[in-house]
């Protein structure tokens, strides 16, 4: 009889990684969430560090911030988030914004402002979002590209925390986050607002969980609904925005971050959901049915037009419906694609509508902040459906403040829009801080008033516009102004640099890993996607379109030097346990706007980084 302990099991031994040394974080910007402390790698040293690059204006990027929050509270004592923020937008590389929208947002880990992209350039970065995971060493071992990818990361997480537990290359304890001091003020970065049927004011805000209605005043606190902390219950809600007043006197919330709608009554003080489930939307799942049964995204603004509520669902890039009447959603208008391309409403393109406003029975207008435009949605001619149109704005990549005629006009991420008696439309113009006008009898956009802080939305009260100045945590009453006021024209282009790409052939390869622990799931068939357009169409002489590799041989056209290649992948990974008859699944996706610039030496080969390391 042997009384010995038997031997343990060896543990599985760590798999082999590629190990690039991960360069320095750099930016002028500064830090932010250290206390004033600069950090360097060194001081990371012994960390599991995940750089998160982002930019505030990105909805993708906001839902990575959702995302890890769960990875953060489970890890504190290994793992740092570090935030990189790579600004689009001219505005947002103003280091005030950026403050702002950490605070907005509740960025809980420090941020490091990187207003002219040194850092994305160094690691080579070519989306927003885009994780990238450095070990307890300093060594790059992972990248990922888009939403979806908080589970693998989190297994990745727990193996590094076992491989360097063993080296003695894990530090634990606390790490370099330092929170601001609070800020007291009645709002704080307020969404949207609207008139009660009492006058008073009903104003989302965001960044406190809750509706406030205002007096008349726009400045004196009646009540505050929801309790103030983020959650999903009939006394909370989580980033609500977008306000519509229905014909019953109740009001539909757009509560973004639950992705959901629910609806408040303003004479009891009750609050239902009545669309969504809670969970984010993916692409494969419903789009139309019972409304508590489909899943939304990122809802950003509802409207009251032609019998139905429409909403702005910003995190897909659509505009969907629900019918208070079936008590079913369905998508309106776009195809999830993200771009600016006018037609038939199911299969246009816009990217992140933000704001709406009805206009009579015949135009919904559209603040479609990511292509910096005004469009609208009107019924065909047979009545039958819509279309979308655009009245400003030429796409994702130019903005900037130029006023006249519409064609040659530009926004810079507007996110409201309000439709005023005479016909025309003001435009909340974000991050320009302005109020525009565009009047569509005479085709003209004009600037009514400038010096506000990122403007979110504006009401109409009897002869004044009060507009929400979003980042000054108020109201602001304006008189509507007889004459516009003049702005020197200024314009802009993302300040991405072009990638250099060869004439002629393309090889494009979406680079995807399955986490550990995980295959692809081809039991229903192909679980890749891969979409392919490009901006002028004529760039691609072959190649655009959709199917199942995630790489494609793209065929250049020889005329034209420029422009931007628009690529969607998607991937299935689903747990790799034969034994388990329903493995749980998780869905890895991203879209890219790729500038290129056809030149005689430049790439024969676009690797675009899905999930895992570009060998």
């Amino acid at each position: 009889m042997n009384d010995a302990a038997p031997a343990p099991t060896p543990a599985p031994a760590p798999r082999r990684r590629a190990r690039v040394r991960a360069p320095e974080l750099i930016g002028k910007g500064g830090w932010l969430n250290t206390g004033g402390k600069e950090l360097t790698l060194a001081d990371l040293r012994g960390k599991c560090v995940v750089v998160d690059f982002w930019t505030f204006c990105c909805i993708n990027c906001l839902h990575v911030l959702d995302e890890l929050r769960e990875l953060e509270e489970k890890h504190r004592d290994t793992v740092v988030i570090i935030g990189v923020h790579s600004p689009k937008f001219v505005h947002e590389a103003e280091h005030a914004a950026v403050v702002d929208a950490v605070e907005r947002y509740e960025v809980h880990h420090p941020v490091l402002d990187d207003p002219e992209l040194a850092t994305w350039k160094q690691y080579a970065v070519r989306a927003w979002p885009t994780l990238v995971v450095i070990d307890p060493e300093g060594y790059i071992v992972a990248q990922h590209a888009g939403e979806g990818h908080a589970h693998a990361i989190a297994q990745l997480v727990e193996e590094l925390q076992v491989e360097h537990e063993a080296k003695g290359t894990l530090r634990r304890g606390d790490g370099p986050y330092v929170a601001p001091e609070p800020v007291a003020t009645d709002l704080r970065f307020p969404g949207k607002a609207l008139v009660l049927p009492t006058g008073n004011l009903l104003v989302s805000d965001s960044t406190r969980h809750q509706l406030v209605e205002l007096a008349a005043d726009g400045e004196s606190v009646v009540r505050r609904i929801g309790s103030g902390e983020r959650g999903f219950t009939a006394d909370s809600f989580s980033e609500p925005q977008g306000l519509a007043l229905l014909p019953d006197g109740s009001v539909i919330v757009a509560d973004t971050v639950n992705h959901a709608l629910r609806r408040f009554d303003p004479v009891t003080g009750a609050v239902e959901t009545v669309a969504g489930t809670g969970r984010q939307w993916w692409q494969g799942s419903p789009t139309s049915g019972p409304a508590l049964e489909v899943d939304l995204s990122s809802p950003w603004d509802v409207a009251w037009w032609r019998d139905k509520v429409w909403i702005a669902m910003a995190g897909v890039h659509q505009l969907w419906t629900w019918d208070p009447q079936t008590g079913t959603v369905a998508v309106a208008a776009g195809t999830t694609s993200e771009g600016l391309h006018d037609g038939p409403a199911l299969e246009a393109w816009l990217a992140q509508p933000s704001g709406l406003a009805a206009a009579g029975e015949d135009r919904l207008w559209i603040a479609d902040s990511e292509n910096s435009a005004l469009r609208y949605v009107e019924p065909t001619e047979e009545g039958e459906g819509y279309a979308v149109r655009t009245a400003v704005g030429t796409g994702l990549f130019d903005f900037g403040h130029r006023d006249g005629d519409a064609g040659q006009a530009l926004l810079q991420h507007p996110l409201g829009v309000t439709a005023l008696p005479d016909g025309s439309v003001a435009v909340c113009d974000t991050y320009n801080h302005a109020l525009r006008r565009f009047d569509p009898a005479t085709g003209q956009v004009s600037t009514l008033a400038t010096d506000l802080r990122e403007p979110s939305d504006a009401v109409l009260v009897g002869e004044d516009i009060v507009v929400v100045e979003s980042a000054r945590h108020r109201l602001t009453r304006l008189r509507l102004p007889e004459e516009a006021v003049r702005v020197d024209a200024v314009a802009h282009r993302t300040q991405r640099a072009a990638t250099e790409v060869a004439p002629g052939t393309l090889r494009l390869d979406v680079v995807f890993q399955a986490p550990t622990g995980q295959k692809l799931d081809t039991r229903y068939g192909p679980s890749t996607r891969l979409l392919v357009s490009s901006t002028p169409p004529e760039l691609l002489v072959a190649g655009e379109g959709a199917g199942t590799d995630l790489f494609r041989e793209l065929a250049l056209n020889p005329d034209v030097t420029e422009g931007v290649l628009h690529v969607s992948a998607m991937a299935a990974s689903c747990d790799d346990d034969p034994a388990n008859e329903y493995p749980a699944c998780h869905v890895h996706q991203q879209d890219w706007g790729v500038p290129v610039t056809v030149t005689a030496d430049g790439a024969a080969r676009l690797p675009l980084v899905l999930a895992g390391l570009d060998a």
